[in-house]
């Protein structure tokens, strides 16, 4: 049983609507407290989005999606896990980015992800854009001296190479830079939900030439959420992996408050059983992006995602539990 200090305020205690906001209303640990060391589970914000190519906002996304994870109780009420009660869990507060150089708030990132690593706990991390998962990979990979496997659902593959004559370096490219930097074992990444209308292919094609397994949304609704999420399981095996959540994975109808939506995806309710039978998955860290405040005026997509959260905090626990 985690530490009582680790444990979310209660709404009997603090009404949700009171106190200053924390993930999940647990602990804010800053990077001198000693009790870092204790914790498990680190939830962090990455306020970032100067890796967006047509509509930004994911900057706001942590803030809002800290707000709306006051209304989170305990208890998963399918699997009946309480991630708090299996690890030490505590919001360890957001990446200060540079928001006009894009290079050097890449590296920030991985310095505050390889400290985290360094003190060996596992990031629950809320975003910010897509480009923002590639340097805390960097620190991951590092920090466990090996490439890693990834669970990725998402409507596009952010397997690009280049973007307007040649930059390498934007949300629909972390992952092919992952790849060639070796960070990533791409015979052990399973795409999930690509769809939407194309550039011209070449992102799916590098993909497949290098062994990731993409499966397509027209792939996910003919073979269905369990026997998708049997053969995701399959492909990342017993090893190190990663699991990375974009929100546009959802369908718009759900979640329209990101960047690039794409129709015809999955309903939240889909969404909610990928994550859970992650469950058994050799899981050292998450993330859940692309939430942008700005094109959801109502909040909902923000609420989606800190469930989406709530449900990736409870397959990253039972994975800590299971390696003691």
């Amino acid at each position: 049983m985690s530490d009582a200090f680790f444990h979310p305020i209660s709404g009997q205690e603090l009404p949700r609507f009171a106190g200053v906001p924390s993930f999940m209303r647990l602990p804010h640990l800053v990077p001198e407290d000693t009790r870092r060391a204790q914790v498990e589970i680190g939830l962090i914000g990455i306020p970032w989005d100067a890796g967006t190519t047509n509509r930004p906002g994911p900057r706001h996304g942590p803030r809002q999606l800290r707000d709306y994870s006051t209304m989170m109780r305990r208890v998963n009420p399918a699997s009946g896990i309480d991630p708090f009660d299996l690890c030490n869990c505590a919001d360890l507060g957001d990446v200060n980015p540079n928001p006009v150089d894009v290079q050097d708030t890449l590296g920030r990132i991985t310095e505050f992800y390889a400290a985290v690593a360094a003190q060996g706990i596992v990031p629950m991390t809320g975003g910010g854009d897509h480009l923002s998962s590639l340097p805390v990979l960097r620190a991951l990979s590092a920090a466990h001296a090996q490439p890693l496997g990834m669970v990725h659902f998402d409507a596009h593959t952010d397997l690009y190479d280049t973007y307007f004559g040649g930059y390498r370096y934007t949300h629909g490219t972390p992952f092919r830079r992952a790849i060639e930097e070796g960070i990533l074992d791409p015979t052990r990444v399973v795409q999930i939900g690509i769809r939407g209308p194309m550039y011209d292919g070449e992102d799916i094609e590098f993909g497949r030439s290098v062994g990731v397994r993409i499966i397509t949304i027209e792939e996910f609704f003919d073979l269905g959420v369990k026997e998708v999420m049997r053969q995701a399981r399959e492909v990342v095996g017993n090893g190190l992996t990663y699991c990375s959540f974009d929100i546009d994975f959802i369908d718009p109808a759900y979640a329209p408050g990101t960047g690039t939506p794409e129709i015809g995806g999955p309903t939240s309710f889909q969404a909610q059983q990928c994550v859970r039978l992650l469950d058994g998955v050799n899981l050292i860290g998450a993330d859940l992006v692309e939430v942008s405040p700005p094109f959801d005026q109502s909040g909902g997509t923000a609420w989606l995602g800190v469930n989406i959260m709530f449900e990736l905090m409870c397959v990253l626990s039972r994975a800590i539990a299971g390696r003691r």
